[in-house]
């Protein structure tokens, strides 16, 4: 990738003034800690229905966040004003904050430590600014796109749009820790409907490509084949519209990247965040089967089963140098042969457990919100050097399907019972794709979907996966993550016909 500098209008702001200010007086009032964060958050969207605009939005997010530690309490302030004065009124914004929650604080909160890192400064990987692209362009693209499908034999309505952030943070602590860092993502969907009129219904066929840590060369073919998966995507609609309903039983599955992604995510990602397993996300978005009593002893899947978080990976939506408590990134293990040996950690959970340093996810989706566990790119591991491919683990099934792309999923709130539909279903018959099923959903519980994972594919069946919009916290913020994984085999999974399940 190109070696993409900072930007020049984000350094031109009061980066210094302000965060000397800010931390200044924070140190003054005597607080244990004190971490700042200016940032300025650029969301782009363009969306066209048919080949014809229907939406585009830019939107600036730009200011200045302040988290301190103030006799064992946490305190958080915000504001829009870039200046030295108005900083220095955050602190004792966020120390009365602090000082007024106090009472209710059940332990006192203390934090991992973390070294110091001096000044850093990093950028994504990527090559072309996705906010420099004029609209017209993006829209001509777009068009584009959609011209070929609409031009193509049973395709009646095209959705096409792309979403893209530019993210630029400048991060301060007490400990001297100060990094300046621009992430940059991209995700761009296209969708083809075909309708059928005498019986009132229709079916919808999505790109496969997914979120990307890129910029706008993503869509000109730089990491995705748009050219190849525009060509396939009318063939796959029309043979789906005229496939038949599965029958519903217990069937071995090969599970496409494209899909699994998902299953990682909502399965292993959101279950091995500490701070739900230990039930501080239990009013809003739940907990985790995956209790800390269970580290080193719960059998999560079988032996072949090897997960890792990590901030660190190439392209990755939660990849980032440093994360917002100034804790550097990270690669670890959280399944190691198919044992829960790990969860994703910041620093107050890192010591309230005693486990050592924090693991690196802390993240403020705002300047305006405050830091607070976060998902890692959470990824399956291939199977080492030259494994199985896609084909061959196919090949070694007699009766089943295999299941490409995402659509609906649903979980507990434990993270436990689950079912996920897909984009495509494909027969296997004698180790063979047999053509496409409609109206397939697999279930399962999670340790024994898992247990029942019988082979990965090797590194040449690897694919990140992922999302920008990953719900967390109240008030609620979103993060972008990545899941890497390969395709994998399945055996005995109970699939259900979704259009039997509701009544239809």
């Amino acid at each position: 990738m190109a070696n993409v500098e900072l930007d020049a209008e984000f350094l031109a702001l009061p980066l210094d003034a302000v965060r000397s200010a800010v931390l200044d007086r924070a140190r003054a009032l005597g607080c244990e800690h004190a971490e700042a964060r200016i940032e300025r958050i650029r969301s782009q969207v363009v969306s066209l229905r048919d080949g014809r605009l229907e939406t585009s939005a830019d939107d600036l997010e730009l200011g200045v966040g302040l988290r301190v530690v103030h006799e064992g309490s946490f305190g958080f302030a915000a504001t829009v004003e870039l200046d030295a004065d108005a900083a220095a009124a955050l602190a004792d914004q966020a120390v009365a904050t602090a000082r007024a929650t106090a009472p209710a604080v059940g332990e006192r909160v203390e934090l991992a430590d973390e070294p110091s890192h001096g000044g850093a400064v990093w950028t994504s990987s990527y090559d072309l600014d996705p906010a420099g692209v004029p609209t017209a362009e993006k829209v001509a693209l777009l068009e584009e796109w959609s011209g070929r499908l609409l031009g193509s034999p049973g395709v009646d309505h095209v959705t096409a749009y792309v979403l893209a952030v530019v993210e630029d943070k400048h991060y301060a602590d007490l400990s001297g820790t100060v990094t300046t860092q621009r992430r940059v993502r991209v995700h761009p969907v296209v969708e083809a409907t075909a309708v059928d009129a005498e019986a009132g219904g229709f079916e919808t066929m999505r790109s496969l490509a997914p979120p990307a840590g890129r910029g706008w060369e993503y869509l000109l073919g730089e990491g995705w084949d748009w050219d190849g998966e525009l060509a396939r995507m009318p063939g796959y609609l029309a043979e789906k519209v005229h496939a038949p309903s599965v029958a519903p039983g217990a069937y071995d599955l090969v599970i496409d990247p494209t899909n699994l992604w998902l299953t990682i995510h909502e399965s292993i990602g959101h279950a091995t965040e500490l701070d739900r397993a230990m039930g501080y996300e239990a009013a809003y978005a739940g907990t985790s089967f995956a209790t800390f009593d269970k580290l080193g002893t719960l059998a999560y899947g079988s032996e072949v089963m090897n997960v890792t978080g990590d901030r660190t990976v190439d392209h990755g939506l939660a990849t980032v140098a440093y994360d917002d408590e100034g804790v550097e990134a990270q690669s670890f293990d959280l399944i190691r042969d198919g044992v829960l040996v790990g969860y994703q950690l910041d620093r107050r959970i890192a010591r309230l457990m005693g486990l050592g340093r924090s693991n690196g996810c802390a993240f403020a989706d705002s300047p305006g919100h405050t830091p607070i566990q976060r998902m890692a790119n959470v990824s399956l591991r291939p199977a080492p050097g030259d494994g199985p491919s896609t084909e061959e683990l196919i090949s070694s099934v007699d009766d089943g399907f295999y299941v490409v792309g995402d659509k609906s999923w649903s979980i507990d709130m434990q993270r436990y019972n689950f079912q996920f539909t897909g984009q495509r279903f494909f027969r296997i018959e004698k180790g063979k794709l047999a053509g496409q099923v409609r109206d397939l959903a697999y279930q399962s519980r999670t340790t024994e979907f898992w247990g029942a994972m019988q082979a990965v594919g090797g590194e040449s069946t690897y694919r990140l996966g992922g999302a920008f919009n990953c719900g967390k916290g109240q008030p609620g913020q979103v993060a972008p993550v990545s899941h890497g994984c390969p395709a994998a085999l399945f055996r005995g999974i109970n699939v259900l016909n979704t259009r039997e399940e509701s009544g239809r």
